[in-house]
């Protein structure tokens, strides 16, 4: 095990290297190890100097994918520091689809600078992300219908278009409007 943890720690300073092919040979090889690897990648990010370190972590979590957005999210929660958010984020939203539902679900929490990266990592995502939003406008929960309708409002004409019902889903114009 810690010949593992060795070769982790080296591909994470791997991702600061000068050269471009050993940092992106880095994010391959640790995206190879898969979920192990998440863990040390999140707490990497919350102590990331420099943009350049972040962008680099956030694409390796964005290339585990699944496994990277439960972790991610609670990570979001618990630390308040907008550059790790923003970066993990841009993680969450690199995912895509498969990072939806868990981002909606965080969208309860009454944290405002939290809902706005969580917002940001919906627009990011896009159409897969309209119709779960387009759902929570009818939820229980005031905040996650606010939070769903600002989302959709910031997606721009897609979002605003099936807020007031002159789109659909796929974004093809409504017959009569």
């Amino acid at each position: 095990m810690t010949e593992i943890n060795e070769r982790l720690n080296q591909l994470i300073a791997a991702l600061r290297d000068n050269s471009l092919d050993g940092r992106h040979d880095a994010i391959q090889q640790l995206a190879g190890y898969g979920e192990g690897t998440v863990p040390p990648l999140i707490q990497v990010l919350l102590d990331a100097k420099d943009s350049d370190e972040r962008w680099y972590i956030a694409t390796t979590l964005a290339q585990i994918g699944g496994s990277a957005i439960h972790p991610l999210i609670a990570a979001m929660k618990e630390n308040r520091d907008a550059e790790f958010r923003r970066y993990a984020a841009a993680a969450l939203g690199a995912i895509g689809a498969p990072a939806v539902e868990s981002l909606i679900g965080a969208m309860a929490d009454d944290d405002r600078e939290l809902l706005g990266f969580i917002s940001l990592a919906l627009c990011r995502i896009g159409k897969p992300a309209i119709d779960p939003l387009t759902r929570c406008l009818e939820s229980d929960n005031e905040i996650t219908r606010t939070c769903s309708a600002l989302t959709l409002w910031q997606m721009g004409e897609e979002g605003i278009g099936v807020m007031v019902g002159t789109t659909n889903h796929k974004g093809d114009v409504k017959k009569g409007t």
